[in-house]
């Protein structure tokens, strides 16, 4: 029950107006940034980071997921259309895209790639999620660390 309540109290914060548009703007940056080949997602939140020092804390985590999915939306963008993956995470779509392309079906292409982005995230967020209190749980340390400790003369 307590997951139940997180993700509504997780949606009542990210569904705010103010936050939805600090999303579309990282969004729409990140993939203006992320379409330049050579530049990945972390380089992009690199250069995008001094945009969020203006926002309190939560809009500025959303506004930097946005920025990281944008991106990484935007290398595939070049990866589909010029065979030219931007990081190593669009070789494949590069290989697979561009030959939709060439058959004339880009628009195709990248549509399969947005929305496979967008289920796989989303799989992984609930994966997270799901399993975020077990991994809080575990401690292969005690947390103190007394068994690290050696005893000095």
């Amino acid at each position: 029950m307590d997951l139940v309540a997180n993700l509504i109290l997780g949606f009542s914060i990210s569904l705010q107006p103010t936050n939805l548009l600090v999303c579309f703007a990282g969004v729409v940056l990140g993939v203006l940034v992320g379409i330049l080949p050579g530049l990945g997602s972390a380089a992009t939140i690199a250069l995008l980071l001094p945009i969020t020092y203006f926002l309190d804390t939560v809009s500025a985590i959303i506004m930097l997921a946005g920025i990281w999915y944008g991106s990484m939306y935007g290398g595939s963008i070049t990866a589909i259309l010029l065979r030219v993956p931007g990081e190593s995470a669009s070789v494949m779509v590069a290989i697979d895209g561009y030959e939709l392309t060439k058959q004339g079906r880009a628009g195709v292409a990248l549509g399969i790639s947005m929305f496979s982005a967008f289920f796989a995230g989303l799989f992984g967020l609930v994966g997270l999620g799901l399993m975020a209190p077990a991994l809080a749980e575990f401690h292969p340390l005690p947390p103190n660390g007394a068994e690290c400790q050696t005893e000095q003369n």
